[in-house]
């Protein structure tokens, strides 16, 4: 928040400790931390990826965790010809699709939201990182209006049960958008809403990688299968079964 009121970047204060504070600058920012507004909204940009996104209220903050779906890609990618195309379902911040397009330097994105702000701010985004002529955004709900085949397909879906949404840290609470949040009364309902589209929107070849909350793998892997899906599970840095891998099963 210092770097941000002075309005320098967190290296040159180290370099400069001595520079004198704008406390007429700080303070007010200072106050919207202890009203637990998340810091990356104050200053407003997060790093995901090692890359730099803008954010704001009308979306998530991109979370650590979520960085398991592009190391997910990565791993399976590996070894075999990379995706040409891919698909970011609830695309928020654009942090997923514009990840990927940094690890797949040849491929083409399309990221889709609900939300016209959101992705307005996932273009400005691409544009910023220099990759608004390999990505589009679209207005829509979920994948109903797409209509062709992806290499990759991501999505982290709101999955926290409703009743729990009120037990949230304030700082979450708050400040991000319900609709991003909010899975419905056991939290899975996205997922139900998801699943046959993504096997109908999925190459032969191709992988879905979905994030997840905390003890819905079975109960998603059970869905996926209904839509004859394949799952693979991968855990986060916490031992959290954060990541489902998603293909279409064998015959």
């Amino acid at each position: 928040m210092l770097a941000h009121a002075q309005g320098v970047s967190q290296e040159e204060l180290l370099r400069e400790p001595s520079a004198s504070v704008r406390m007429d600058r700080l303070l007010p920012l200072l106050d919207r931390r202890v009203a637990r507004e998340p810091l990356a909204l104050i200053v407003g940009r997060r790093e995901f990826w090692s890359l730099d996104f803008a954010v704001s209220r009308d979306t998530l903050v991109p979370r650590p965790e979520s960085e398991t779906l592009i190391e997910a890609a990565v791993a399976d990618f590996a070894g075999r010809p990379p995706p040409a195309t891919i698909l970011d379902l609830g695309t928020g911040t654009g942090c997923l699709l514009m990840a990927a397009l940094s690890e797949f330097p040849a491929a083409f994105g399309i990221g889709v939201d609900r939300s016209p702000a959101a992705a307005a701010l996932a273009a400005r985004n691409a544009a910023a990182l220099g990759l608004a002529n390999r990505a589009a955004m679209v207005c829509g709900d979920w994948a109903r209006a797409l209509n062709a085949r992806f290499d990759l397909i991501l999505c982290n879906p709101p999955y926290i049960a409703t009743s729990e949404l009120a037990g949230l840290m304030p700082d979450v609470a708050h400040y991000e958008p319900r609709s991003a949040l909010d899975g419905g009364p056991d939290g899975l309902a996205a997922y139900r809403s998801l699943c046959p589209d993504l096997a109908r929107l999925l190459k032969s070849d191709g992988i879905v990688v979905v994030e997840l909350g905390a003890g819905q793998a079975c109960a998603v892997s059970q869905l996926a299968g209904a839509s004859g899906l394949a799952s693979q599970m991968r855990h986060d840095l916490t031992g959290v079964a954060r990541t489902i891998v998603l293909r279409r099963a064998l015959p």
